[in-house]
């Protein structure tokens, strides 16, 4: 009986574009691949369904969302006589597509826990390289436009710059799953007003108010959703909890875990030591096995371990005070001695409960500018272009600082 050839240009219902369509064979074979299906499994916003119920959607539906725009970016700058080629265009859905492989889980959250000195885009990096070996050197064209060493610059700036495709699409996703409606952009309207002019990623003058929006709409979704303080309290949580049992797994103590988090466990790992073992090891490491974990951990002996883990379980976090000014050393020890003594840990325990650290939020970074192109072809910098005097405060970063310890 002839086996028959299955079909891989499927579509895809996704709830804020609509249907979706897998360009091509290739794509396909890379959403099928385990590497990228793992993406299922990883919050796209770690721990902010503990104060937005409804940001459970995850870094799949975000990588699909990317591919999509970037499908609608290149057939805006086509009709507008930008030459792109069907190798340019291939590179640039696989680049997007696989921005964030190198998430751990709970996104950001876990990022420097599970493993130290290497960020995400260095390991999804190696998960392009490694699976640009399984596809017989098909992603090279997509791993240089990642790596932003492609001689056209502006397909790197849609990749990643101040109004990539990657910020078009979480914006509007984090703000349709969250239901905070400030983060609502038009991403149609600012990539029908995108262009390029000597080879630099531009937004066309008719679009300004679109990118004021946008810059204002980000700097309002990260106080109001990626830095809200509740969700700051349970991601710092999270890394104590992993730092704890890092630390228990360094004495030798036998702890619950599946094999990709007891590998990560029990080995520091690091940039040098980051070898392909590693990599398949952390391909098989999701929120499930945190979360799993964490679970188990609330009946473990060590107080501290299990203490952390059932107040994250449980969503009885601690409490949290922001402020502009940072907290004095002198405030700290104070909440330190305090708790000690009421919770029955030395001063250093007690360090997993009382913490203070600083968040800082930059809207718009002068540096790299996001370029408005005039009707007479010349080029200003948003900031200056903008008449709106608050688009210049966004370039100044704004710092706040906190403090954390038991209700």
């Amino acid at each position: 009986m002839k086996k028959k050839t299955p079909n891989k240009l499927k579509i895809l219902n996704d709830p804020i574009y609509g249907f979706i369509q897998i360009p091509n064979s290739l794509i396909f074979d890379i959403i099928e691949h385990p590497y990228f299906q793992r993406l299922r499994r990883i919050a796209q916003m770690g721990f902010s369904n503990l104060v937005y119920p409804g940001a459970n959607h995850t870094r799949f539906h975000h990588a699909i969302g990317c591919m999509h725009l970037m499908q609608k970016a290149v057939r805006v700058l086509r009709f507008k006589q930008v030459e792109i080629s069907e190798e340019e265009e291939n590179g640039l859905c696989i680049a997007i597509l696989l921005h964030d492989m190198g998430h751990g889980a709970f996104s950001h959250a876990l990022e420097h826990s599970i493993v130290s000195e290497i960020s995400h885009e260095e390991i999804s990096l190696k998960f392009m390289k490694k699976l640009n070996q399984e596809f017989d050197g098909e992603l090279s064209l997509a791993i240089k436009i990642f790596e932003g060493k492609y001689p056209r610059k502006f397909l790197c700036q849609l990749i990643s710059s101040q109004l990539d495709i990657d910020r078009l699409d979480y914006l509007r996703r984090d703000s349709f799953y969250t239901g905070v409606t400030e983060g609502n952009i038009s991403s149609d309207r600012l990539i029908v007003m995108m262009n390029v002019k000597n080879e630099e990623l531009v937004i066309e003058q008719k679009g300004i108010y679109s990118v004021e929006k946008f810059l204002i709409a980000r700097r309002l979704m990260y106080w109001q959703v990626y830095l809200h303080k509740t969700g700051l309290v349970a991601e710092n949580m999270l890394v104590n909890v992993l730092k704890r049992a890092k630390e228990l797994a360094g004495k030798g103590e036998i702890l619950f875990a599946s094999s990709s988090l007891k590998y990560f466990l029990y080995t520091q790992i690091n940039q040098q030591n980051f070898t392909d073992e590693t990599l398949e090891m952390f391909s098989k490491l999701d929120d499930y096995d945190v979360l799993s974990a964490i679970k188990e951990w609330t009946n473990h002996q060590d107080k501290i371990l299990s203490v952390l883990s059932k107040m994250i379980v449980d969503r009885k976090l601690l409490r949290i005070e922001l402020q502009m000014d940072a907290f004095s050393e002198a405030q700290i020890n104070k909440k330190r001695s305090k708790f000690s003594k009421e919770l029955g840990f030395s001063e250093e325990e007690t360090n997993y409960f009382v913490f203070s650290q600083e968040i800082k939020n930059q809207a718009y970074n002068t540096e790299m500018p996001i370029y408005i192109l005039n009707k007479k072809g010349k080029l200003k910098d948003i900031a200056k272009a903008s008449d709106q005097l608050n688009i210049l405060a966004l370039t100044k970063p704004v710092v706040k600082h906190f403090i954390c310890y038991p209700k």
